[in-house]
This record gives C-alpha cells, sequence and structure tokens, in this order.
C-alpha cells in the first residue's frame, strides 16, 4: 500500500471514526506513567527525527533540509535517483558522514538500556522512522527500521540489500555531480551487475511489507507505546499511536513541543528525549 493511500485512509478516519482521546485524560504525572510501564507486557517505543536531532543530525524538514543548492526531499524520490543516480549517491553519503560522526545520546542509551534490561519479562519493540543506525549503535536490538538504513544498499535490479560499499565524495562547493554512472556503486552478484542505490524509503515509494506488518503486530498487542521525538505527521507512522490510543494502549509523548495528535494521547512530557526518557525508563 502506497503512502499516499495511507495519507487518504487516515484522514478519512480522522474525520469518520477513530475516537479522540479526552484532553482531561492526558497528563504529565511520571509517576502515574511509570506504574503503567511497569505492568506492561508488550512495550512498543516510536521515535522519528527529534531524537536524532539531539544527537546533530538535521531534520529533513526546515532550517535543516538544504544540501548545496537542494531541498533535501528533492532528492530522496525515485525520480531523482533515476535522473541523476550520482547526485543522489552523493547526497547520501554526506547524510552517512554526519550520521557517523555523532554519537547516541541519552534519549537512545536510555532505550537500549530499558530493553535489555526488561526484555526477558517484557516484549520491547523499538520502532523507529529514522535512518541513521543510532538506535542499532546505542544496542538497540529488537528494531523496526520503517524508512530504510543509511548504511544498507539494495540492488536496483536483482533487490538484494547489502551493507554498504561505494564512493561519493561530498564537496559543498560542488552543486552537480560528476561521478560516472559505471563508478557508481553495482551489485557483485553473479549475472547481475544492477546500480546499487541507498536503502531509503522515498517519497513516492511503499514501506517494505515485512517491516510494516511487523510493526502493525507491535502496535496492535502494546499495552504501552512511547511516542518519542516524532511529529506525528509522517505516514504510516502517524497512525501507529492514534490507533493504539482508540483501542485502549496507554500512550505517552515525549517531544520537545505537542504535535497535532498530543491531545490523543494519555501523557505528555514536554522536554529533550535526553532528559525526559532516562526518567522515563528509570526502575
Amino acid at each position: 500500500m502506497s503512502i499516499s493511500l495511507l495519507n487518504s485512509i487516515r484522514r478519512t478516519l480522522v474525520v469518520c471514526s477513530v475516537p479522540k482521546i479526552m484532553a482531561v485524560r492526558q497528563s504529565s504525572d511520571m509517576t502515574k506513567f511509570k506504574e503503567a510501564l511497569k505492568s506492561a507486557k508488550q512495550v512498543v517505543i516510536l521515535s522519528g527525527a527529534g531524537i536524532s536531532a539531539e544527537s546533530g543530525i538535521p531534520t529533513f524538514r526546515g532550517a535543516g533540509g538544504y544540501w548545496r543548492k537542494y531541498q533535501s526531499t528533492s532528492l530522496a524520490t525515485p525520480g531523482a535517483f533515476k535522473s541523476s543516480p550520482s547526485l543522489v549517491w552523493e547526497f547520501y553519503h554526506y547524510r552517512r558522514e554526519v550520521a557517523a560522526k555523532v554519537q547516541p545520546n541519552a534519549g537512545h542509551i536510555a532505550i537500549a538500556q530499558y530493553e535489555q534490561k526488561h526484555g526477558s519479562d517484557k516484549t520491547i519493540t523499538v520502532i523507529t522512522q529514522n535512518v541513521d543506525g543510532l538506535h542499532a549503535r546505542a544496542g538497540s536490538k529488537n528494531l523496526l527500521e520503517l524508512h530504510g538504513n543509511l548504511y544498507k544498499t539494495r540492488c536496483t535490479k536483482c533487490k538484494e540489500v547489502l551493507a554498504l560499499e561505494g564512493r561519493g565524495a561530498p564537496d559543498e562547493n560542488v552543486v552537480g555531480s560528476d561521478i560516472p554512472e559505471k563508478s557508481l556503486p553495482h551489485c557483485k552478484k553473479s549475472g547481475c551487475n544492477g546500480l546499487l542505490r541507498p536503502h531509503i524509503v522515498w517519497f513516492g515509494e511503499s514501506l517494505d511489507p515485512y517491516v510494516l506488518s511487523k510493526a502493525e503486530e507491535a502496535m496492535s498487542a502494546c499495552d504501552v507505546c512511547l511516542v518519542v521525538g516524532t511529529s506525528s505527521v509522517v505516514y504510516p507512522a502517524a497512525m501507529f499511536a492514534s490507533q493504539a490510543a482508540a483501542r485502549g494502549a496507554i500512550v505517552a509523548e515525549f517531544n520537545i513541543e505537542p504535535t497535532p495528535a498530543t491531545h490523543e494521547f494519555h501523557y505528555y512530557f514536554e522536554g529533550p528525549c535526553g532528559t525526559t526518557l532516562p526518567e522515563a525508563l528509570a526502575d
């Protein structure tokens, strides 16, 4: 199912059928939230760009959304890759370099430590919209990366997903890219030699059906969901927490400011994830 179709479904659900959680139920009582978390058997942590921004990774939208003269979103499309694969490769090389230079922050670490400590008595799933690999570097194991990973490639011909090997030198003073396509990474599988692309879900593309299915499975079973550093506007992830709250799961949002979905959740904790999450996830 395409993201555009999911957007349409989401709008219909919001208008017609999904009951809103009453604002009076919303709370910033950390003690009560921790009691709910302690008794939960199935926990989902849904993260977005906000937690990575605290590590120094520019957000995909807003002031940090430009690379060279280009709006980042204009390069994250199948059309951009088709018309200029070398330029897109250089853009993603730049993004990998940015991600590689930063470290997981206290929020990432708190999530990983919580999973390590309680993974034997709870089912804990981390679902992230981020592609930077910071959750894995912090130690999270049961991790679903909805939008792919900067450090993986996918063959445009045989579709095999592999760890990254390749080139693309980011020079911010250069507008275009003169790397010939034959010099870009290609599949080494016998008889293939297809052009490799970043293993990223671009605008206009569908999520990996397996990853989406596992995410929906975790969300449909969770007792408690933590929404961490996400604006709740990127679909289909934007539907997950609202649907969980509508069916009765406890949902807590951790963000530096309210989002369009904040009123639908039981708890809202304002501030940097690196400050609020260690407190929320500590015993």
